[in-house]
């Protein structure tokens, strides 16, 4: 299954990256890791069940992909200070766009132009992992989730699955250290999968992470 080209993004100031990897195949709405206050809370928690600690995202933006911050920090001051105009906002023909393959919401601003993004673009089924459950919980309780845009709790723990998606999402993504029953993401390639980019697929998703030398 292919994607169709992404077009329209001469015209606006936000960045579409192309992911690479398992992402392979889409494009994504990053932000800037780095620099993102939640994340660096998670990042140097010192619970040693907390997935952020191992942050691919993290540690690849201070590595070899340290050049794609200013890309990224671009997209986290125009999300997050502003609501976008009419005329900045992406328009895309592509059939699913991850929101965030790096980062994670920032603040309210943040989620609400990741909202109108989606409403602009109603063909296209937008995919937004997060742990901020009270950003969203925000917008949900005013009904102003679009319809194509699919809300998934990325559980901060490792090992303790959620069997059930929280209040307002759709669905819940478990990593785990071992195998474990029931695993239906580990070794996959997102394109071939989609499981997160369909409404009907399983809401309960688990991952086995990758053993680190």
């Amino acid at each position: 299954m292919q994607l169709i080209a992404t077009d329209g993004q001469d015209k606006s100031p936000v960045h579409f990256s192309t992911m690479t990897g398992k992402l392979d195949g889409f494009h994504a709405i990053n932000t800037n890791t780095a620099t993102n206050d939640f994340c660096r809370r998670m990042f140097e928690s010192s619970n040693a069940s907390v997935i952020c600690i191992n942050c691919y995202s993290m540690n690849m933006l201070h590595g070899s992909r340290k050049n794609c911050q200013p890309a990224f920090q671009r997209n986290s001051d125009l999300l997050s200070e502003r609501v976008l105009e009419p005329h900045e906002i992406p328009r895309t023909t592509q059939a699913w766009i991850r929101l965030h393959g790096h980062g994670e919401l920032i603040n309210k601003t943040h989620f609400e132009n990741f909202i109108w993004i989606a409403s602009h673009n109603p063909q296209t089924i937008f995919s937004l992992w997060t742990k901020r459950k009270d950003i969203v919980a925000h917008y949900a309780r005013q009904d102003a989730i679009p319809k194509n845009m699919i809300l998934i709790y990325s559980n901060p723990l490792t090992d303790r699955l959620i069997k059930q998606p929280p209040k307002h999402f759709h669905k819940v993504f478990n990593n785990v250290t071992t195998e474990t029953e029931g695993e239906n993401c580990t070794g996959q390639k997102c394109i071939t999968c989609l499981k997160c980019y369909q409404f009907d697929s399983e809401s309960v998703i688990i991952e086995r992470e990758k053993k680190r030398s």
